[in-house]
Formats: structure tokens, C-alpha cells, sequence
């Protein structure tokens, strides 16, 4: 099997990507949508990381992510993919008529991440687009800022998106 290669030897921003077990809708709720961004602020504290970008689909996640220090990028996905999956799992006991959808016992989160090394500025705003769009291609608003779920609201008009958002020194 040929397996990627991660690159985390500089100080990149990584376009991460990583998506529900089966591709399940897991996200499909604002309860479970609110648990991811909370742990990834808790994350990107503990791992002095810094968001560049994000949007949370219904079942799956995209970060734009820049570390201060090399060599953080497994353990921050780790982590995060962790502590939100413990954080859902809850909500969904708790949440009777939404937790049926889905097995107890099956995971959150599929095993692997995609990670995508960005170095220039025009790499990271093209990223940015093409996150912030997910939500409009896939129907579920008319704009970008519709979408609570993601930073467009915070690179459009400067508004609070739940993360603090910040460029990186490339």
C-alpha cells in the first residue's frame, strides 16, 4: 500500500481534512457542530496552533492550521479528533431521537486525516474559497455568510466565528 508522506519539518499551514466514520452525517446537528469547534479552541490553545480558517460540514471538517512549532500536526489531529469525538459521543446519548441514527459502538471519526502543505499566501486564500464554498455547493445556503459553521462570516465582515482566526507568518 502506498502510503503518504506528512509533511511537518517547517512551519507550514495545513489544509486538514478529516471525515465522519462511513460518512455519516454526524454533523448534522448544531449541538455536535458546536462540540467540534469547542475542542478545536481547546486544541489550538494546547498546541500554541494557530486557525487560519474552517468549516464544519455535515460530515466532514476542513482547517487551515499553522503551528509555531514544528513536528505538532499528528498530535493536534489526534487530539482534536479525540476530545470531539469523547464530546459528541455524549451529546448524542443525551440527544434520544438524533443518537438513534447511529450505532453506539461504531466510531466518530474515520481513522486517517488529509493534510495539505501550503507555503505561499495565494495557496492559502484559494484554500479558503473552496472551504467556504462547501456549504453553497452543497445547497445549504445561498452565501457564504449564511453558513454559521464556518470563517467566511469572520473574512467578509470581521465578525466572531467561535475560533479566533489568525494569518500565519509564512
Amino acid at each position: 500500500m502506498n502510503k503518504r508522506t506528512q509533511f511537518d519539518d517547517r512551519r507550514y499551514v495545513h489544509f486538514i481534512t478529516f471525515s465522519c466514520y462511513k460518512n455519516r452525517t454526524y454533523l448534522d446537528h448544531d449541538g455536535a457542530k458546536r462540540r467540534v469547534l469547542g475542542t478545536l479552541n481547546h486544541e489550538l490553545l494546547r498546541h500554541n496552533a494557530n486557525c487560519v480558517g474552517f468549516v464544519i460540514m455535515p460530515d466532514h471538517v476542513h482547517a487551515l492550521v499553522w503551528f509555531d512549532r514544528i513536528g505538532e500536526l499528528s498530535a493536534f489531529i489526534r487530539d482534536w479528533k479525540r476530545s470531539s469525538s469523547r464530546s459528541i459521543k455524549l451529546f448524542l446519548t443525551d440527544s434520544s431521537q438524533y443518537a438513534k441514527k447511529f450505532p453506539k459502538e461504531d466510531p466518530l471519526w474515520k481513522k486517517r486525516y488529509y493534510s495539505f502543505e501550503i507555503e505561499t499566501e495565494a495557496k492559502i486564500e484559494e484554500k479558503l474559497t473552496y472551504m467556504h464554498m462547501n456549504p453553497v455547493k452543497k445547497g445549504f445556503v445561498e452565501n457564504i455568510t449564511e453558513w454559521r459553521w464556518s470563517s467566511a462570516r469572520h473574512f467578509v465582515s470581521g465578525k466572531s466565528v467561535g475560533v479566533p482566526i489568525g494569518w500565519p507568518e509564512l
